[in-house]
């Protein structure tokens, strides 16, 4: 059996054809195209789709999924609300079966990325678990007994948006301080930037990094000045580690789960970034029974987790309409 995986995001549509083990056979991106009508929208995920399945070779196709960024009705298949691409009550499961012929499945795509992780990545063998994705902004999944938790309206697991600093910065959802201002790539850009504007004697090498141009900053400045050696950079690190860990103890209070895997670019930091993580953790976290505390762990499936998981959402409604 084969499954389409779909990831759409506000760039890019990416699709993929898995097997029943979830291993990623091929995989196509195009461009979003926004801004466009629903109804094209759904023309250029459909021929998206259609490219991935012949890339697979034509592979006999009885499912698919697809990840949507924004908030989603899963039971009615419908898109309550994407602002990005102004979807508004849209029935994009319904679109999308006219146009593939196919059973789908619609999800968030934080879900659809956990689940990918879940059933094929870094928390196989778990019951109870979060992917946390450190993007633009804070992306998260909930597992809880195997299954994906979205809460009575659909909407669960926004952890990004709860707060760590009150009255801090501005979000765009309407609040102040959430986790995602400070955890995210950019509010680890957002940081390295307030340090290096109170940096009047321009002492740090992240200057020579960036050219003088604040506008030049990225999410790794700090670390590579921090792995050279620089005070600033280290110190900017150390603010960035401690914010991202407060979300993370969170979340451990909250549900303590198995296991919490990061992902996104900034995960690419691997141990430089997890070690110091662990320590602040083991330190705050409440614990109860120091045997079964929960495992920080890195994704392993990238910037694919989106598409296996979704195709793995469409396999499992699939199979069991065939039970």
């Amino acid at each position: 059996m084969y499954y389409l995986g779909i990831d759409l995001g506000g760039t890019n549509i990416a699709a993929g054809v898995i097997d029943e083990s979830g291993h990623l056979l091929c995989k196509i991106s195009s461009p979003t195209g926004f801004p466009c009508p629903p109804e094209e929208l759904c023309d250029r995920i459909g021929q998206t789709a259609q490219k991935a399945i012949l890339e697979s070779g034509n592979l006999p196709i009885s499912a698919a999924g697809i990840g949507c960024p924004g908030s989603v009705n899963q039971k009615k298949g419908m898109v309550e609300l994407l602002p990005n691409l102004s979807l508004h009550h849209f029935p994009m499961r319904d679109e999308l079966q006219k146009r593939l012929h196919l059973p789908v499945e619609v999800d968030n795509d934080a879900n659809a990325a956990a689940y990918g992780e879940f059933r094929a990545g870094a928390l196989m063998g778990t019951q109870n678990a979060v992917a946390v994705t450190l993007g633009t902004g804070v992306g998260s999944g909930i597992i809880l007994d195997g299954k994906i938790y979205t809460g009575q309206n659909g909407a669960a697991g926004e952890i990004g948006h709860t707060v760590i600093q009150r009255n801090g910065r501005a979000c765009n959802c309407g609040r102040k301080g959430c986790w995602e201002r400070y955890a995210s790539a950019t509010g680890l850009i957002w940081t390295t930037r307030e340090l290096l504007e109170q940096d009047v004697e321009k002492s740090s090498v992240i200057w020579q990094m960036i050219e003088n141009n604040l506008n030049r900053i990225s999410g790794r400045s700090a670390f590579n000045a921090m792995r050279q050696g620089d005070a600033l950079g280290q110190k900017i690190v150390d603010i960035y580690i401690a914010d991202l860990s407060c979300g993370i103890i969170n979340i451990i209070n909250s549900l303590q789960p198995d296991k919490i895997c990061i992902g996104g670019g900034i995960s690419h930091e691997g141990e430089s970034l997890l070690a110091p993580m662990r320590r602040i953790v083991d330190k705050e976290q409440f614990v109860t029974n120091s045997l079964l505390n929960t495992e920080l762990v890195c994704a392993q499936l990238g910037n694919d987790a989106g598409i296996i998981g979704a195709a793995l959402l469409g396999a499992d409604q699939d199979q069991k309409k065939n039970v």
